[in-house]
């Protein structure tokens, strides 16, 4: 009688089989693409070009998804529930049906050991892609990410690469609390070997995690909770499947004249929207640099603007001491950009405390429109 396999067992054992199995894929070579666009929210296939294209966050990841397992048989997706459930939040909805528990893997709820089973199928020469329900469980896991993932490379003369891809959601959400909310974008920003990239846009979620998984490094991709049902605009060049975005270069979503707002992540709105709020009331043309990415991190793009707006303003929800705007800061600091600002740079961040669960308190704890333009006027003595 053959003895009773573990859920543990059960994991590594269909993680082993991807790199034995050479099963043939379907026959219908694009129908993965298809189904990827198909399960869009609002867009029809008779769309006119005239009419706008709007995805969910939630759904630019489930495409993007599908589009890099369809493509790459070594590509797998594993974690907490991301199979029979949908995924915690319904990003993987779909996928164990299309590509099969080889492909799409439940674990148990031990951070520590499905990372290490991740990383080390990464160095076999597989590509996972590895959610966390949140970030905040990774840190169970962190001897895995930095000391394994990251460093191997270097550490084997540049022979064994890890291609992983670390993803999750990130930062503060509604009503989870201290332990639930804290952003990692710093913690992880700091690491040799590792990128770290951090969307707002339904294009940059489809397009960075493409790109994350097709990334010789490991990836840590880092989401928001909240921004999973928000509706985005989208092109027509992103619904294709052969839509990427670098790694390390950021997008202007807004020009502007006369201040710079840099942000990443769902901070990006905030700014647009108080971009909207200074022209209204001040005639002040602010640009809005989205990052994109941490790290690398595109300071040629912040030094440019600077130099076109003479104003800085960084927002993010992190922590405020040894933030991404602190990083931020320094690169502006001892570039050509410092001779060009008129006024001191302005850091807007999430408060120094654990973040309260009692709603009224956690409202004051991260940055919205009214704190970014408070910021705004006082750079520039409005």
């Amino acid at each position: 009688m053959a003895p009773k396999l573990s859920s543990v067992a059960k994991t590594a054992q269909l993680a082993a089989s991807a790199l034995k199995s050479n099963a043939v894929r379907s026959s219908l070579k694009y129908s993965g693409q298809y189904q990827a666009l198909r399960m869009i929210n609002g867009t029809r296939a008779a769309s006119s070009p005239a009419e706008k294209k709007t995805i969910t966050i939630r759904d630019a990841l489930n495409a993007g998804l599908a589009e890099e397992l369809d493509r790459d048989d070594d590509v797998f997706l594993m974690g907490e529930e991301v199979a029979q459930y949908n995924g915690a939040y319904k990003v993987s909805r779909g996928l164990l049906d299309r590509f099969g528990e080889r492909r799409v893997i439940d674990t148990p709820i031990t951070e520590m050991g499905f990372t290490g089973l991740a990383v080390g199928a990464a160095l076999h020469g597989l590509k996972p892609v590895l959610e966390f329900m949140t970030f905040n469980f990774a840190m169970q896991a962190i001897d895995q990410i930095v000391n394994s993932a990251a460093k191997t490379y270097y550490m084997s003369g540049g022979t064994q690469p890890c291609n992983i891809t670390f993803r999750g959601p990130n930062g503060a959400a509604a009503g989870v609390a201290a332990q639930h909310s804290q952003c990692y974008a710093a913690w992880y920003g700091s690491i040799p070997g590792l990128k770290v990239v951090s969307p707002y846009s339904a294009e940059d979620y489809k397009g960075l995690i493409k790109a994350a998984i097709r990334d010789p490094n490991p990836v840590v991709f880092l989401e928001n909770e909240i921004a999973y049902g928000e509706t985005h605009e989208i092109s027509e060049e992103a619904l294709s499947t052969d839509f990427i975005l670098p790694i390390g270069k950021a997008n202007i979503e807004r020009e502007g004249t006369d201040l710079t707002f840099v942000s990443h992540s769902r901070s990006v709105k905030f700014c647009l929207e108080a971009a909207e709020t200074l022209e209204k009331q001040y005639g002040v043309k602010a640009e809005v640099i989205n990052l994109r990415s941490i790290k690398p991190l595109d300071v040629p793009t912040i030094v440019e603007s600077v130099k076109k707006t003479n104003h800085l303003v960084t927002v993010e929800a992190g922590f405020p001491a040894f933030g991404v705007g602190s990083e931020i800061v320094a690169q502006v600091m001892e570039s050509e950009a410092f001779d060009y600002l008129d006024a001191p740079v302005e850091r807007v961040t999430g408060c120094e405390v654990p973040t309260p669960y009692a709603k009224e308190l956690e409202d004051f704890a991260f940055p919205d429109e009214p704190t970014v333009v408070r910021a705004a006027r006082k750079v520039l003595g409005l």
